[in-house]
């Protein structure tokens, strides 16, 4: 029997018989349904009484498991914003696990006391933001001025001292004499707590004004100072140069030397029993170190930022409008702002590896000086450390040079040496390139195996260098490639000459035409 699966169960008995009582039709069980249906919608349009249901004085909910609990409400009398919370900046040591599982919600609103509201207290604010704000320019297609650091100081403790690239012994301190003990933890905390005391604030007085504001720091423990030249460009039309101590005393400096060429500048203040910062390796560092710029970022003394090193062999133009300096730059997303001009930028060991002295700008005005975008530039250490010992020295810098001028025009790979037509200096007779065997129109592709694409990729690269150290060039000549090695001169060794050809020489503007700019 084929029974419908829709259709009331058949009754049965023990044995599997249908049973006796007449099977329910399928009319049967509609005429329940309806009945109860209609008693149902009788039911529910009756009025409830307190005896039937009964309604809470407010929602109820199930509880909630831990791990969607929702957060408090905030009470409803305005109170004060929590204070900032200061991260724990362990940049170098393992993150503990947290307490907490950070991807769910507080259990709790952050306390509003008004102690806990209180604002942080910014570093010692001198005289007028605008003052501040106008702190040492410097150019890098639209950059603002600001900060770059290092360090050097006699030799102390009997350390040995080191030897520069020419060879010569360094009077700066080494990685032995750091101020941070190997026992250290090497966090941004420690690494700060001991460079900061050595970090100063450099103000430009005009008529007791603060006309300009950067930064510098110890170099040496009998009271000479780094910083970059346009920080303290103006000391040469009057200007007085005042150095505040990170514990907020004062001293008038005295410009020892200082070179546009490298934006460096080396100042004195009578003071003895300083502590000087440890010159690191700046050729050892590799993109993704983690580094510090400790400065007076808008006058804002004292100021630490952290970072990575983001490039390295950036080819900056660093300076102020009235002159340039070709740096071989290291590149960092410290947050660098105008006011850390000749700051150290330093390592997780606590050395200075950098100077700072450029940052990338959006500003659209070439005279208005915007903040930080996460693209600053420093010195290099290296570079630094011998421009120093030779401004200590003599009161002046050089640089090296190759001895030929470059032709801008040139839109090919590598970059061109001037033809001979275009200029009697194209190749400076006597000098190195011409003593080496360079030629006018030879194609240099690559210095130390290093592609250069632009004239001023080529220049850092050589100003990196020292007078005596030698190079080897990639040059391409009739259609052949050959290196060259070349020991470079100093700048002071070498005269172009009056020619004034459309080319660019690898010495100084008034040595025979100029740079191109870094940004072309």
């Amino acid at each position: 029997m084929n029974d419908s699966p829709f259709a009331p169960p058949r009754g049965t008995n023990g044995s599997g018989e249908e049973s006796a009582t007449p099977a329910e039709t399928p009319r049967d069980g509609l005429e329940k349904t309806v009945e109860l249906d209609q008693e149902a919608r009788a039911q529910a349009s009756a009025p409830p009484t307190n005896a039937t249901v009964e309604l809470p004085s407010s929602p109820s909910y199930p509880p909630a498991e831990p791990a969607m609990a929702a957060p408090a409400a905030p009470a409803a009398a305005a109170t004060p914003a929590p204070a900032p919370h200061r991260p724990d900046f362990s940049a170098w040591s393992t993150p503990a696990a947290p307490t907490s599982d950070p991807f769910l919600p507080p259990t709790e609103p952050p306390a509003g006391s008004a102690q806990a509201a209180a604002a942080p207290q910014p570093g010692r604010l001198r005289r007028s933001t605008v003052a501040l704000i106008a702190a040492g320019a410097l150019v890098l297609g639209g950059a603002a001025g600001f900060g770059g650091a290092w360090a050097y100081q006699e030799t102390l403790g009997g350390a040995a001292a080191t030897t520069t690239s020419a060879g010569t012994a360094s009077t700066l301190p080494t990685s032995s004499s750091s101020t941070i003990s190997s026992t250290d933890e090497n966090t941004v905390a420690a690494i700060a707590a001991a460079v900061m005391p050595s970090v100063v604030s450099i103000e430009m007085l005009e008529n007791g004004q603060v006309a300009s504001e950067g930064s510098g720091f110890v170099i040496r423990e009998d009271g000479y100072i780094l910083t970059n030249n346009h920080v303290v460009a103006d000391a040469a039309s009057g200007a007085t140069v005042n150095v505040v101590m990170s514990d907020g005393t004062e001293h008038t400096a005295t410009v020892v030397g200082s070179t546009a060429d490298y934006d460096l500048a080396v100042i004195k203040i009578d003071l003895t029993g300083l502590t000087p910062l440890v010159l690191g390796d700046s050729d050892a560092l590799v993109v993704g170190d983690d580094v510090i710029a400790v400065g007076s970022p808008l006058g804002l003394e004292s100021t630490v930022t952290t970072g990575i090193v983001s490039a390295l062999h950036r080819p900056v133009t660093a300076g102020d409008t009235s002159s340039s300096a070709y740096i071989d730059a290291i590149q960092t997303d410290a947050a660098i702002n105008p006011g850390n001009s000749g700051g150290p930028l330093i390592n997780s060991a606590g050395e200075v590896i950098g100077i700072n002295s450029a940052i990338a700008s959006l500003s659209s005005s070439s005279t208005e000086q915007a903040g930080s975008v996460g693209l600053g530039f420093a010195i290099p250490s290296n570079q630094a450390r011998r421009t120093a010992e030779e401004i200590i020295a003599t009161g002046e810098a050089t640089y090296p040079v190759i001895g030929v001028q470059l032709d801008s025009r040139y839109t090919g790979e590598g970059v061109m040496v001037v033809d001979a037509a275009d200029s009697a200096n194209a190749v400076v007779a006597g000098g190195p390139a011409d003593v080496a065997g360079i030629e006018p129109g030879d194609i240099i592709t690559a210095i130390d195996g290093r592609v250069v694409t632009r004239g001023d990729e080529l220049v850092v690269a050589i100003r990196a260098k020292a007078p005596g150290d030698t190079v080897v060039l990639t040059v391409e000549r009739d259609g052949s490639t050959q290196d060259i090695a070349v020991t470079l001169t100093a700048n002071t060794q070498v005269s172009y000459g009056d020619d004034d050809s459309s080319g660019s020489s690898d010495s100084s503007e008034d040595s025979g035409g100029s740079l191109p700019d870094p940004s072309e």
